[in-house]
């Protein structure tokens, strides 16, 4: 099926647009986390600050009131270190009692990486000292020893996008593993459920992932063959059914029409009786065709009827049933016209001349049939594009439209079992339907342009 490798490029380009998505999200949230801990700005800026603002005053040093008031919102303190002395000259108001008030070099280059009794700390410098800014215990989170590689800290951005690059790789490889597994035993299925269509026996192996589907597959299958098998032999048993009453029917009927026809011809019966005989051959002629068309009729519908195909000329063999159709219209009656053009001589298609000839005058009969008071046939060979048409219709009573569509749309009831009491119509049109299918070519049933009644055999040239 060419849907399920659509759907699985479908999911890869899902996935790599989830990925790209997920990461563009990720980055997002942890910019607007990170984002949330410390809006303030860097701890850094803050003790250069304060350095700015702590000037020297007569008794000692005075912070300003707005570094103040930003050291109590941080919860941090400050102290000022003296150069000379490595003493602190002075403190904010808040220092916590374990900061020492005497350093050393060593521990000034401690805090100045580190802490001071567990106080992130971080120190600016000012003419008089240092200045250092001590924050919350466990507010800050200090790189003590690491030292990174110039490189490495250039190169990050084209190192992260190779990181990123590697790990969509490695994303779409398990995706097209996991599901090159799911495709091998999707695959089976697809094919059998493709195979259930065509009525061929299916038989898909029981494993794997889908291996319950596959279960109920073979067993529609099964259930199909069984269904197609039945049908089969109805289909057989009703054909031979029809072929075996056919010419059981035949040898007696002859035999009525024979007498009947003597009969008709005695002199010794009288005037009237005459006449009854005389019925009894026309309606028994009448059954013999009738049996005749259900005979055809089912040879055609269970492809039991010989074909002989070949190239025929259609404008003849029209020409000639129409011909022989005059020739029996002693009383004028039903008076039949040439409609094709002067300049259509040769219509060729690959037909079954015999075939043919029975479709063309089971049309002329049937407008015969069903106008009693007579009517004028006409009869036409048209080649239209790529198909030959053959069109036969009359100015007698016609159908109404209800009549013609469910002539085109109703099954008849020799091809259908439900519905038998409304398809009422005789065999001559289902049999000329189905000439003009076993042609690859279709019947349109339709008004006539002449007020009565219209049929096209539509054949194909190829």
């Amino acid at each position: 099926m060419k849907s399920v490798p659509k759907l699985i490029r479908r999911f890869v380009g899902i996935l790599l647009l989830s990925s790209v998505l997920l990461i563009t999200l990720n980055a997002a949230l942890l910019v607007f986390i990170f984002s949330g801990y410390r809006a303030n700005g860097s701890p850094w800026k803050t003790a250069e600050e304060t350095a700015t603002a702590l000037q020297a005053a007569e008794d000692g040093y005075v912070l300003s009131e707005t570094a103040g008031v930003q050291l109590r919102s941080q919860g941090a303190w400050a102290i000022l270190i003296d150069n000379d002395t490595l003493k602190v000259v002075w403190h904010s108001d808040n220092l916590p009692d374990v900061v020492p008030m005497e350093y050393t070099v060593s521990d000034i280059a401690d805090f100045t990486r580190g802490y001071i009794s567990g106080y992130p700390t971080f120190p600016a410098g000012t003419d008089n000292g240092l200045v250092v800014v001590g924050y919350p215990q466990e507010s800050f989170w200090k790189h003590m020893w690491p030292s990174w590689d110039y490189g490495l800290i250039a190169h990050a951005p084209r190192i992260m996008l190779w990181v990123a690059a590697v790990n969509l790789a490695v994303i779409f490889a398990i995706y097209v593993t996991v599901n090159t597994k799911v495709w091998k035993s999707v695959r089976p299925i697809t094919n059998g459920i493709q195979a259930l269509s065509t009525g061929d026996a299916v038989h898909v192996k029981e494993k794997g992932l889908l291996s319950e589907v596959a279960f109920h597959i073979n067993r529609t299958s099964a259930v199909l063959q069984y269904q197609n098998n039945q049908l089969r032999k109805k289909e057989t048993a009703r054909a031979n059914w029809i072929a075996g009453v056919s010419h059981d029917i035949r040898t007696p009927l002859s035999m009525v029409m024979g007498y009947a026809d003597q009969l008709q011809r005695s002199e010794h019966l009288t005037e009237d009786d005459c006449k009854k005989a005389a019925v009894i051959v026309k309606q028994s002629e009448r059954m013999r065709n009738l049996i005749n068309d259900l005979n055809l009729a089912s040879k055609l519908e269970y492809n039991m009827q010989p074909i002989s195909v070949k190239q025929e000329n259609t404008v003849a063999i029209v020409r000639q049933v129409a011909v022989d159709f005059i020739n029996t219209d002693i009383d004028g009656k039903y008076p039949i016209e040439w409609l094709t053009g002067e300049t259509l001589s040769v219509c060729m298609v690959s037909a079954d001349r015999d075939l043919l000839k029975r479709a063309v005058s089971n049309l002329i009969q049937n407008c015969i049939n069903h106008n009693e008071n007579g009517c004028t046939i006409y009869v036409s060979v048209a080649a239209e594009k790529k198909e030959c048409v053959i069109r036969v219709e009359d100015n007698g009573i016609g159908a109404s439209d209800e009549q013609i569509d469910k002539l085109n749309t109703a099954p008849h009831y020799m091809v259908c079992d439900t519905n038998t009491t409304e398809q009422r119509h005789g065999l001559g049109l289902l049999i000329v339907k189905q000439i003009a299918a076993a042609h690859n070519g279709r019947t349109v049933i339709e008004h006539s342009r002449f007020g009565g009644f219209a049929v096209e055999i539509v054949l194909p040239f190829e």
